[in-house]
């Protein structure tokens, strides 16, 4: 087959697109859900089952994602079309580059405005707010912040707007730029943190809470949990990693790239444990299992009473954003690249577009933690219904789609040719796992996320859904 090539732009070395989809990758939920996670399920046996199904799970989706992109260079929509038509002669496969696309839309919504309220926070604690503050006044800052609307449309509005500026300028003036900028700059932020953490006393309880193997609390439902995180937390099946991959150079391992993106990931949510963790322990009525307002009403407790809070809380939630702008540019970009493709609009035309199209999306999930609040229907108020569609329906069935498309319905011939691995072992275990193991372990995440199970482990409220829903706040139905 001739190979195609990108309208959109390549990145200029495979360090880039590792640096973009570990962006991608690491959001808010790998701040503070995925260090809780490990030491709530048993440390360093909990890492290994995890490591154990990211490998198995979420690298041979990761590899077919990145695989399809690259062949087919196009937005994920037009790519599952183009390479459905190829293998099958069937247009319908570009449902799941819509599913994708929607997903994406729906996530971003709600995505932007907790992002949004770290932007907040970090303005806060610049100007010294959080000062001496106690758990009262801890709850009233937050309750201040989402009882106005006005406030959370602003932030909302502030950060989808740099979203938007960098989408616009295209994948190496902005994608490319943004993430060469941040990603170390989140990297040396958490390693400051780190630092922090050494020096205190409470450092090796936290490293002990993270990494101490505790095989007696290896139960089925962490085993679920294990499964669950180690396919949501990749950004697998929303097109993201599909439409990064569009933009690959041709010379480029998939399987070596998609190797180091996981790694990163994965180091980046084990680093920010060390990193919060101690902060944690070291003072009364801040515990690790304190879910999401752990962010915003624990953790302002502990840097309004230590030394240097002022600017270790500015620090932490100046990682947040950056956590929160490298995953929203990828959540935006296949749509986007839609826009660019089909209806002939330029980059920064297409981008506002579709960034308007979200922050309206968005103001349901403002209005519902004010004036709809009591507005409820399905799963709970918009924002409930809003995430719950995304999360627990269209990315897991978008992972399985995906990993059967490229299992079954692609030729060996054309998925050897693209993963560059030959037809050996290499080849062969990939395709044992993508046809066999991912979709099997999907359809359970997919279950565990909906709660099927619970009653069967006789467990409430831990589901396995991963990046993307760590931004929910107040329903603790579906931590991230």
């Amino acid at each position: 087959m001739a190979k195609r090539t990108s309208v959109h732009g390549f990145w200029s070395t495979r360090l880039a697109f590792i640096l973009a989809a570990a962006g991608s990758a690491v959001g808010l939920g790998n701040i503070w859900r995925f260090p809780y996670i490990v030491g709530d399920n048993g440390g360093g046996a909990f890492v290994l089952v995890y490591l154990i199904c990211v490998v198995a799970i979420g690298l041979p989706i990761m590899m077919s994602e990145i695989m399809l992109g690259r062949r087919g260079r196009r937005s994920p929509i037009n790519t599952m079309r183009l390479l459905s038509e190829e293998e099958s002669g069937s247009r319908y496969w570009q449902l799941v580059g819509w599913m994708g696309v929607i997903a994406g839309f729906l996530i971003l919504s709600f995505y932007s405005v907790i992002a949004g309220a770290s932007l907040h926070y970090t303005s806060l604690s610049i100007q010294a707010g959080f000062s001496g503050i106690d758990s009262a006044e801890a709850t009233a800052i937050w309750e201040r912040f989402t009882g106005s609307w006005q406030w959370m449309l602003f932030w909302h509005t502030a950060f989808l707007s740099l979203t938007v500026y960098v989408v616009g300028r295209g994948v190496q003036r902005g994608l490319e730029r943004l993430v060469r900028l941040l990603m170390p700059m989140l990297l040396i932020l958490l390693l400051a943190m780190v630092g922090y953490g050494i020096a205190q006393a409470n450092f090796a309880e936290a490293f002990s809470y993270l990494f101490r193997p505790d095989f007696s609390a290896l139960s089925a439902n962490a085993v679920l949990i294990a499964v669950g995180q180690a396919f949501f937390t990749l950004s697998l099946g929303m097109g993201a990693i599909m439409a990064y991959g569009a933009y690959l150079p041709e010379n480029v391992s998939i399987g070596r790239t998609a190797g180091g993106v996981v790694v990163a990931d994965t180091f980046v949510a084990l680093l920010a444990g060390l990193a919060i963790f101690p902060i944690v322990f070291a003072f009364e009525g801040v515990s690790p299992g304190a879910g999401p307002g752990l962010v915003f009403q624990s953790l302002p407790i502990a840097f309004g009473q230590m030394p240097g809070g002022i600017l270790f809380g500015t620090l932490f939630f100046l990682l947040l954003v950056f956590a929160a702008w490298t995953s929203s540019i990828s959540l935006m970009e296949p749509a986007v690249a839609w826009v660019v493709e089909n209806m002939g609009l330029s980059r920064v035309a297409a981008a506002a577009s579709v960034g308007g199209i979200i922050w309206f999306l968005g103001i349901g999930t403002v209005l519902s933690f004010n004036l709809w609040s009591e507005i409820t229907f399905l799963a709970g108020t918009v924002f409930d219904n809003v995430e719950s569609l995304a999360d627990n329906i269209l990315l897991p069935l978008g992972g399985l789609l995906i990993a059967i498309f490229a299992g079954w319905v692609m030729s060996r011939a054309s998925t050897a040719e693209e993963l560059g691995m030959g037809v050996g072992l290499g080849y062969k275990l990939w395709l044992f796992f993508i046809r066999f193991v991912a979709p099997l372990a999907v359809i359970i995440a997919f279950l565990h996320a909906l709660g099927v199970f619970d009653g069967i482990l006789g467990v409430e409220d831990e589901n396995g859904n991963g990046e993307e829903t760590a931004m929910v706040i107040e329903s603790e139905q579906h931590p991230a």
